[in-house]
């Protein structure tokens, strides 16, 4: 009798463990649910120090999170395992850029292009953190060229089409500088920057 009941007892936990399968940090990340991604990835990293995966996802959760400083010692640490992974490039270049450390930032983001596919998941984005870069060290004609191959990559996201339209305003190219913020009101026409750049533009030709 004891042993029938071991066994349902065994099966049924089976039958748990099955029902309830182990949670997928990075899915928890692209949902937006950074700390129980973070969470996950800790756990992960628990069995496995040298996971860069986990690394990866949990670099993405904590810059996601705001947590800019904890995502660059983690981004480092990973590099220490494996100094030519893309992903750690890129998001150290990402940690680096919130903490406004523009030069760093701006090598690592270079790294990673350098290293990974045209059609790499994160090429546009790291063009488009170059050319905000850019902007903040006056170098306009820099992040004209790096937001333009950002929008050439991910056409869909107006912000970056508002960016390359006051990178081009302040290079006085206005009827560049039209065009692409053209190209973001098209996208969203509710896009404050773009309209008063338009704007500007538009007087400074007529």
């Amino acid at each position: 009798m004891k042993k029938l009941v071991l066994s349902f007892l065994l099966i049924g936990t089976a039958v748990l463990s099955f029902a309830q399968p182990k949670p997928d940090a990075l899915k928890l990340y692209t949902s937006g649910n950074y700390k129980e991604s973070v969470a996950v990835c800790e756990q992960e990293l628990a069995v496995n120090p040298y996971n860069l995966d986990s690394y990866a996802v949990m670099c993405w959760s904590l810059i996601g999170n705001g947590q800019y400083n904890e995502a660059e010692q983690r981004a480092t640490q990973a590099r220490k395992i494996n100094p030519y992974d893309v992903r750690i490039m890129e998001v150290l270049g990402e940690a680096k850029y919130y903490l406004g450390k523009n030069n760093e930032a701006l090598q690592m983001f270079q790294m990673y292009i350098a290293n990974t596919p045209e059609n790499g998941s994160r090429v546009g984005k790291a063009y488009y953190f170059m050319g905000e870069i850019y902007i903040r060290q006056a170098r306009f004609e820099h992040a004209d060229i790096a937001l333009t191959t950002a929008v050439r990559t991910e056409p869909l996201y107006d912000a970056w089409w508002a960016r390359l339209g006051y990178s081009r305003e302040m290079t006085k190219d206005y009827k560049g500088a039209i065009a692409a913020y053209d190209k973001a009101l098209a996208l969203n026409s509710a896009q404050t920057d773009a309209k008063l750049g338009r704007q500007r533009c538009q007087s400074k030709i007529n």
